[in-house]
Order: structure tokens, then C-alpha cells, then sequence
């Protein structure tokens, strides 16, 4: 018999969502969902008679809500409800809002979760924050069956393509270019001092990165002193008033400069004299800003090294090359896990699950009876017909309540639920 494939009345997996290919920062923020606001979110999605499961990812890249619909159509609707709030213009949200159902679904879930689809290929926080919004979700009951194996795939699939590929192993980012050149200009990264002069998404980013490398204490100066304050509670740093900034060149080992300033912020005559109380220690300026920030004419001085951002593009287009056959990789190892994936959706499906039952227990009844009648060559013909027949009888009776309440429409219990329950009594997936 062979399996169908879903129906209209089986479950859809629909993935709705926008990230930072589709959508602006400043759009982001508009629909990016707090904590509170996701838990909200979850209730209300879940009580809409249209979805099954639901869970909601919100990041700096994207808001997706992934759900397990009863109809796709009302549950498009409701999913849409939920990610526009009512003060954003629709149209803009609409626009930069992508759809997927099904296979498409599940394998934007594993590539999220293999982080092949972040701003910065290969970065590893995507997968905690995919952790996190699912144990939200498990905690508010809001995922069932199917988002469960979902999630467990995908956080399986995402380890599989970081231990089987070198996707997060190389400067894949200007952040991380930045940080891997601050590793080769001090061995060891720990206990360094940051300055962070600006602020900006990308120089925010390489603070992250750096923190994650045990660097000391981080500075924190910008135009406005609140905006400064405020990042440096963030990392857990001090705030200094921009006419600080010389004075503390002294003693910082890394700069990372990204203002909105026309003109140079740091320039050569601030530098020159500082060496002498520097020791000699290397002093590492990243300058991510667009104009420039930091007097490329520093970079001659001993001891100074000045990249700007074109200087790290360079450091990953060498990693561009290996990343993009990693990323190749990665997507075999994704369409391997959405084909998985599928044959076991099918497999929820009452008809497979009640043909697999019964061939296991015909198979069982089959074996039986040749050891038992093996011995047994007095019998006929017809007696050896009449013990077959009586095997099946039995495995037909046997299978008639659990086949009745499997192929039953009753909306007082999840039919997934009870088929991945047989499936694992039975052990039929082995």
C-alpha cells in the first residue's frame, strides 16, 4: 500500500515571518516582540481555533512565527494579526513579510537554526535564542507533537552542520574579522581594555565578540553621554564624556570606532605623544565607520595598527571562498533532515501507521505459527489453512479497537499525538 501524502485535512506547518533581508533595522524594531509580549503573543495565537502549535522567534535579524494550522488560510490570517501591531502601516510589514508552508517551513527552521541564514554566517548565538523562544513555548504549552520533533531536529541538524562543516570557524563578519585580527595582533585577548567610541549594530557586535574572549574592562564614549551610559550598563562598563578620549589612549589596547562624525575623531597629533607611556604595547584601532573615523595616516606609526572597514571586507572575502563551500555543506545535510522530516509527518498519517501496525503483528503471527507448526507434519493441508486463518482472526481483533479510535474524527483528542504514541509502542520507525 503505498502512503499518501497530506491531505487537506492534515495539519500544515506554516512559518511566517521578516528578517534583515526583507526588512529595514527601524522596521525590525517596530515588530520586534519583548519577552512579555511573546508569552501574549503565544496565548493569543494558541486560542485561535484555526492553530494547533504556535512559537515565536524574536531577534536583532527577525521576528518569525512558526504554527501547526488546522487551515492555512485562517491561519495565515491570524499570524498576520498577530506580527503587525496596529500602530505599524501594514503595507510596509506586508511587503517584507515571507510565507512558507510545509517542506519550505521546516527547512527555513533548520537553515535559522544551522544559522545559514543569519547577517553573519556561522555566528552561534542564533541557536540559543531559537532555545530559548522554544522553551518559552514549551513552558506556556503552547508546542505539541509536531513543533517538539520540529525543534528537536532542528537543534540536532544545527549541531551536525557546525561539527560537519567549517561554517563558524572562520571571520565570517566585519565583527568577527575584527576580533580575529585582534587575536593575531595580541595572543591572548583576556583582560584587554575596549574603547567603543559611536555606536552602531556592527561595533556593538564586535564588543559581543570580544567580550566572549574575556577582554577587561570596555569603555564606553559617545556625543550624547545617555546614549553612552546606557551601552556601557549594557556591557557592564564604564562611561566616559568624549574629552576624556585622549587621556584614556594610554591605557586601552583596543579601539573600536563607528560614529556618524564627518570628520576624523581620533587624528595622528592625538596619538603621537601616547606611545612613550603605551610602553610600546600594540594599540589595535577598528573603524567600522562610513566616513572614516580614525587618521589612517596612524597606521605608519610603530606599534599602531588601523583597519577601516574595507580593510576587514578584505579579511572575509578571503574566508568568502571556503564559507560558500561550507554553506554547500551545510545545505545537503539541511535537504537530508527536511526529507526526514517528512517521511515522518507522513507517518502520522492514520492510514501508513495502521498498515505498518498491521504488517508488524502479521510478520510476529507468520514467524509464530512456522516455528509452531514446523514440528507438527502429521497435520493436513486444510489444518495448517485453519491455524492461519485463526492467527489472523486474532491479529484483527486484536487491532480493531486501537484502528477504530485511530481512523475516529473526534475532536476530543490530538490524532497526532495518539499515532507518534503507536508508532513508539510498536517501535514501527525501526
Amino acid at each position: 500500500m503505498t502512503i499518501h501524502h497530506h491531505s487537506a485535512t492534515d495539519p500544515a506547518i506554516l512559518l511566517i515571518g521578516l528578517n534583515h533581508e526583507t526588512a529595514p533595522v527601524a522596521l525590525r524594531e517596530c515588530i520586534a516582540l519583548s519577552d512579555d509580549e511573546t508569552a501574549a503573543g503565544l496565548r493569543r495565537l494558541i486560542s485561535h481555533p484555526a492553530i494547533a502549535e504556535a512559537m515565536l522567534l524574536s531577534t536583532c535579524n527577525r521576528v518569525e512565527a512558526l504554527a501547526v494550522v488546522k487551515d492555512v488560510a485562517e491561519g495565515i490570517d491570524a499570524i498576520r494579526r498577530q506580527l503587525i501591531p496596529s500602530d505599524v502601516t501594514s503595507a510596509a510589514v506586508e511587503k517584507a513579510l515571507y510565507i512558507y508552508r510545509d517542506d519550505k517551513a521546516v527547512r527555513h527552521v533548520f537553515r535559522v537554526a544551522a544559522s545559514l541564514d543569519s547577517m553573519i554566517v556561522g555566528e552561534p548565538q542564533i541557536l540559543g535564542q531559537l532555545k530559548a523562544a522554544y522553551h518559552l513555548a514549551t513552558r506556556k504549552k503552547t508546542a505539541g507533537v509536531i513543533l517538539n520533533r520540529l525543534m528537536h531536529r532542528a537543534f540536532f541538524v544545527a549541531k551536525r552542520v557546525r561539527t560537519e562543516t567549517g561554517i563558524g570557524g572562520r571571520a565570517v563578519s566585519i565583527s568577527y574579522a575584527a576580533v580575529e585580527l585582534a587575536k593575531k595582533i595580541f595572543d591572548a585577548l583576556a583582560q584587554k581594555k575596549v574603547l567603543l567610541i559611536g555606536a552602531g549594530e556592527m561595533a556593538e557586535l564586535a564588543v559581543e565578540h570580544l567580550m566572549r574572549h574575556d577582554v577587561g574592562t570596555i569603555y564606553v564614549t559617545n556625543r550624547t553621554f545617555e546614549r553612552g551610559a546606557a551601552l556601557a550598563r549594557r556591557f557592564n562598563g564604564i562611561a566616559l564624556r568624549f574629552e576624556e578620549l585622549a587621556e584614556r589612549l594610554k591605557e586601552v589596547d583596543i579601539i573600536v570606532s563607528s560614529t556618524g562624525s564627518p570628520d576624523f575623531v581620533i587624528r595622528r597629533r592625538e596619538v603621537k605623544g601616547v606611545m612613550r607611556a603605551r610602553r610600546n604595547r600594540p594599540l589595535f584601532f577598528i573603524d567600522i565607520a562610513v566616513p572614516r573615523d580614525i587618521d589612517p595616516y596612524i597606521n605608519r606609526l610603530p606599534n599602531y595598527y588601523v583597519y577601516d572597514i574595507d580593510d576587514l571586507k578584505g579579511v572575509i572575502e578571503d574566508n568568502l571562498e571556503d564559507r560558500k563551500s561550507e554553506g554547500i555543506k551545510g545545505e545537503r545535510i539541511i535537504d537530508e533532515a527536511v526529507m526526514r522530516f517528512r517521511e515522518w509527518r507522513e507517518n502520522l498519517n492514520v492510514v501508513p501507521t495502521i498498515v505498518d501496525l498491521h504488517r508488524k503483528l502479521d510478520d510476529i503471527a507468520a514467524a509464530e505459527l512456522d516455528k509452531t507448526l514446523q514440528g507438527m507434519h502429521h497435520l493436513t493441508q486444510d489444518d495448517r489453512s485453519a491455524f492461519e486463518k485463526m492467527a489472523a482472526v486474532i491479529v484483527n481483533k486484536i487491532l480493531h479497537d486501537p484502528t477504530m479510535l485511530l481512523k475516529s474524527d473526534g475532536t476530543h483528542f490530538n490524532k497526532s499525538l495518539y499515532l507518534d504514541v503507536t508508532r513508539k509502542l510498536f517501535n514501527l520507525d525501526d
